[in-house]
């Protein structure tokens, strides 16, 4: 990767976190921490490495992506809309009476979203299915499916991977999002799942662990995972809860809740720096 090119994709991620925070606030209420810890991942996914065509969101031979942790869908709809499936303005429709942008994606209302998500654990099961049902067909599109590592204390999630492993998808790559942290605090107290690495090598996962923050690791955990042959691959990225606004990083607070007036200005005003100081480089 160029120093450009990491350049325009960290301005999208940016644009991304700003699609997240303001559509948040104009609902008054969404999941900005973990859409924002995962920020760098959307932005990747649909900048560059998922072969999508905006202009024909069913186009049989797409890759597919699963967002399993559905709650985040402020910033898959985000890194869509900055892709080009819908204007970008519609965000600030999250949630409202009529809008097909509701709080967990709808695959039947929203152009871009494979799959409704939303009951935690569910997701990467219709992944797996969506990679079996792939092979069957003989097409060679790829399946991407996003995971909270707060999510993968669901047993599903577990049956799931076995199945993966199994039938040997190598089609399948999963993501966990490892930022520590959940609806009712820390992952380690409420329910710990580690070491996750470890546990997902076990199920047959070839596994990678990264910076999920880094854009060069995460290029280079994609293309190494279209080498594995004969089984699954899993990207576990750690990450920071709240990513790019000071008063949400690593703050479990900030899970399900948006911003108040105050915080708005100050989110807002944050990611226009950062934005600022990114373009100027």
């Amino acid at each position: 990767m160029t120093e450009l090119e990491k350049k325009e994709l960290q301005i999208m991620a940016c644009k991304v976190r700003m699609g997240i925070i303001d559509s948040t606030n104009a609902a008054k209420c969404g999941h900005p921490g973990g859409s924002l810890s995962a920020a760098e991942m959307f932005t990747y996914l649909y900048q560059k490495e998922l072969n999508v065509d905006p202009a024909n969101p069913q186009w049989a031979d797409r890759d597919r992506f699963v967002l399993s942790k559905g709650h985040t869908a402020p910033g898959l709809y985000a890194a869509l809309a900055h892709r080009g499936f819908f204007p970008v303005e519609d965000l600030l429709t999250l949630r409202k009476i009529d809008s097909y942008l509701q709080g967990h994606p709808n695959m039947t209302m929203v152009p871009g979203v494979d799959m409704s998500t939303g009951s935690l654990g569910q997701g990467i099961s219709c992944a797996v299915g969506m990679a079996l049902g792939l092979r069957f067909q003989g097409k060679n599109a790829r399946v991407y499916s996003l995971l909270g590592d707060g999510e993968i204390q669901e047993g599903q999630v577990w049956e799931a991977c076995m199945s993966a492993s199994h039938y040997g998808l190598d089609n399948l790559c999963i993501i966990i999002d490892n930022n520590g942290l959940q609806i009712d605090g820390n992952i380690r107290d409420v329910m710990s799942p580690y070491p996750i690495a470890d546990k997902l090598i076990a199920f047959g996962f070839h596994t990678i662990a990264i910076d999920g923050h880094d854009f060069d690791q995460i290029e280079a955990a994609f293309a190494e995972a279209k080498t594995v042959k004969g089984k699954p691959t899993a990207i576990v990225m750690n990450t920071v809860k709240g990513k790019g606004v000071s008063f949400m990083e690593n703050n479990a607070g900030w899970h399900g809740k948006a911003t108040n007036p105050a915080e708005y200005e100050i989110a807002s005003a944050e990611l226009k720096a950062a934005l600022a100081e990114l373009e100027g480089m």
